[in-house]
């Protein structure tokens, strides 16, 4: 971790928070720092991404709603009826966009599953009540749409860092039927104690509404991944999420991938062989 301070064990974050610095408090959550490679791992994954959009031109930009970001990236397969991997960007909903994460797809469409990636609107131009609100109304674009695109089975959704929280703020959508969140952010209330606040803005009201761990479980599948190399913050976050779902008694593992951080996880969703992509099918089991 490239930071001046002491790395926390995840069960030490909460207790410790109210005596942080800010900059300890930044630290805690700023992933690009503590990965000393993820420029290059994030262009390597772009660069892989635009390569794999200009395999798959067809159904590329289509929009769902009235906003510049609100279109999706569809790649149906010949089946379609084949099941569906939805995919939502991270960036801390502040960055990044749905096309440098297109190759992420790949080792699901490997095992002949249809993919998606819709776009949304970054904060500060939207708030994360309305980011939500545009990932809801995409999900109703597409169980509309998605057949005469090719894309007409059931839907897996996932996403990553920011887009982890998405997946769990959207899981219960009717178009949805399981969910994988990876690397997410359950309980918001800490981020206003962060540089993240700058642009994210949070109100009570809004992280009470929208924190997964403060909200009763869906009861639908949901597998909740972290790299064993993360934040102890992040780490903190899928496991506290977990428990509280596994304590309602709601489905889903709880899947620590070894020797990962919070950038090169998204190669357990890429390959075909991949701990995360093996384990998607299994959620509609």
């Amino acid at each position: 971790m490239n930071t001046p301070h002491a790395p926390l064990r995840p069960d030490e974050v909460a207790r410790a928070w109210g005596g942080m610095t800010r900059a300890a408090r930044d630290a805690a959550y700023n992933n690009t720092a503590a990965v000393a490679e993820s420029a290059v791992l994030s262009s390597a994954r772009e660069v892989a991404s635009a390569a794999f959009r200009a395999a798959h031109p067809l159904h590329l930009d289509l929009r769902y709603g009235p906003r510049e970001r609100n279109r999706w990236d569809l790649f149906p397969t010949a089946d379609p009826d084949a099941p569906c991997l939805v995919f939502v960007h991270g960036g801390y909903w502040q960055r990044n966009a749905k096309e440098g994460f297109a190759n992420l797809v790949a080792g699901m469409r490997a095992q002949g599953w249809a993919a998606a990636l819709p776009g949304y609107t970054l904060a500060p131009d939207a708030t994360l009540t309305e980011i939500v609100a545009e990932l809801h109304a995409a999900l109703d674009w597409l169980a509309a749409n998605g057949p005469k695109h090719g894309i007409a089975g059931r839907i897996v959704l996932s996403g990553w860092s920011a887009g982890g929280h998405l997946t769990a703020a959207c899981l219960d959508h009717p178009a949805v039927s399981a969910g994988l969140a990876i690397s997410g952010i359950f309980e918001l209330g800490p981020l206003r104690d962060t540089y993240l606040d700058e642009k994210l803005r949070l109100g009570d009201d809004e992280i009470a509404a929208l924190s997964p761990l403060r909200q009763p479980p869906v009861p639908k599948p949901l597998a909740i991944a972290y790299g064993t190399r993360e934040l102890p913050a992040l780490i903190e976050n899928s496991r506290s999420f977990h428990a509280w779902r596994a304590a309602a008694h709601q489905p889903g593992p709880l899947i620590p991938v070894p020797g990962a951080d919070h950038f090169t996880i998204l190669h357990a969703l890429r390959d075909a062989d991949g701990l995360l992509a093996r384990q998607v099918p299994l959620l509609l089991d």
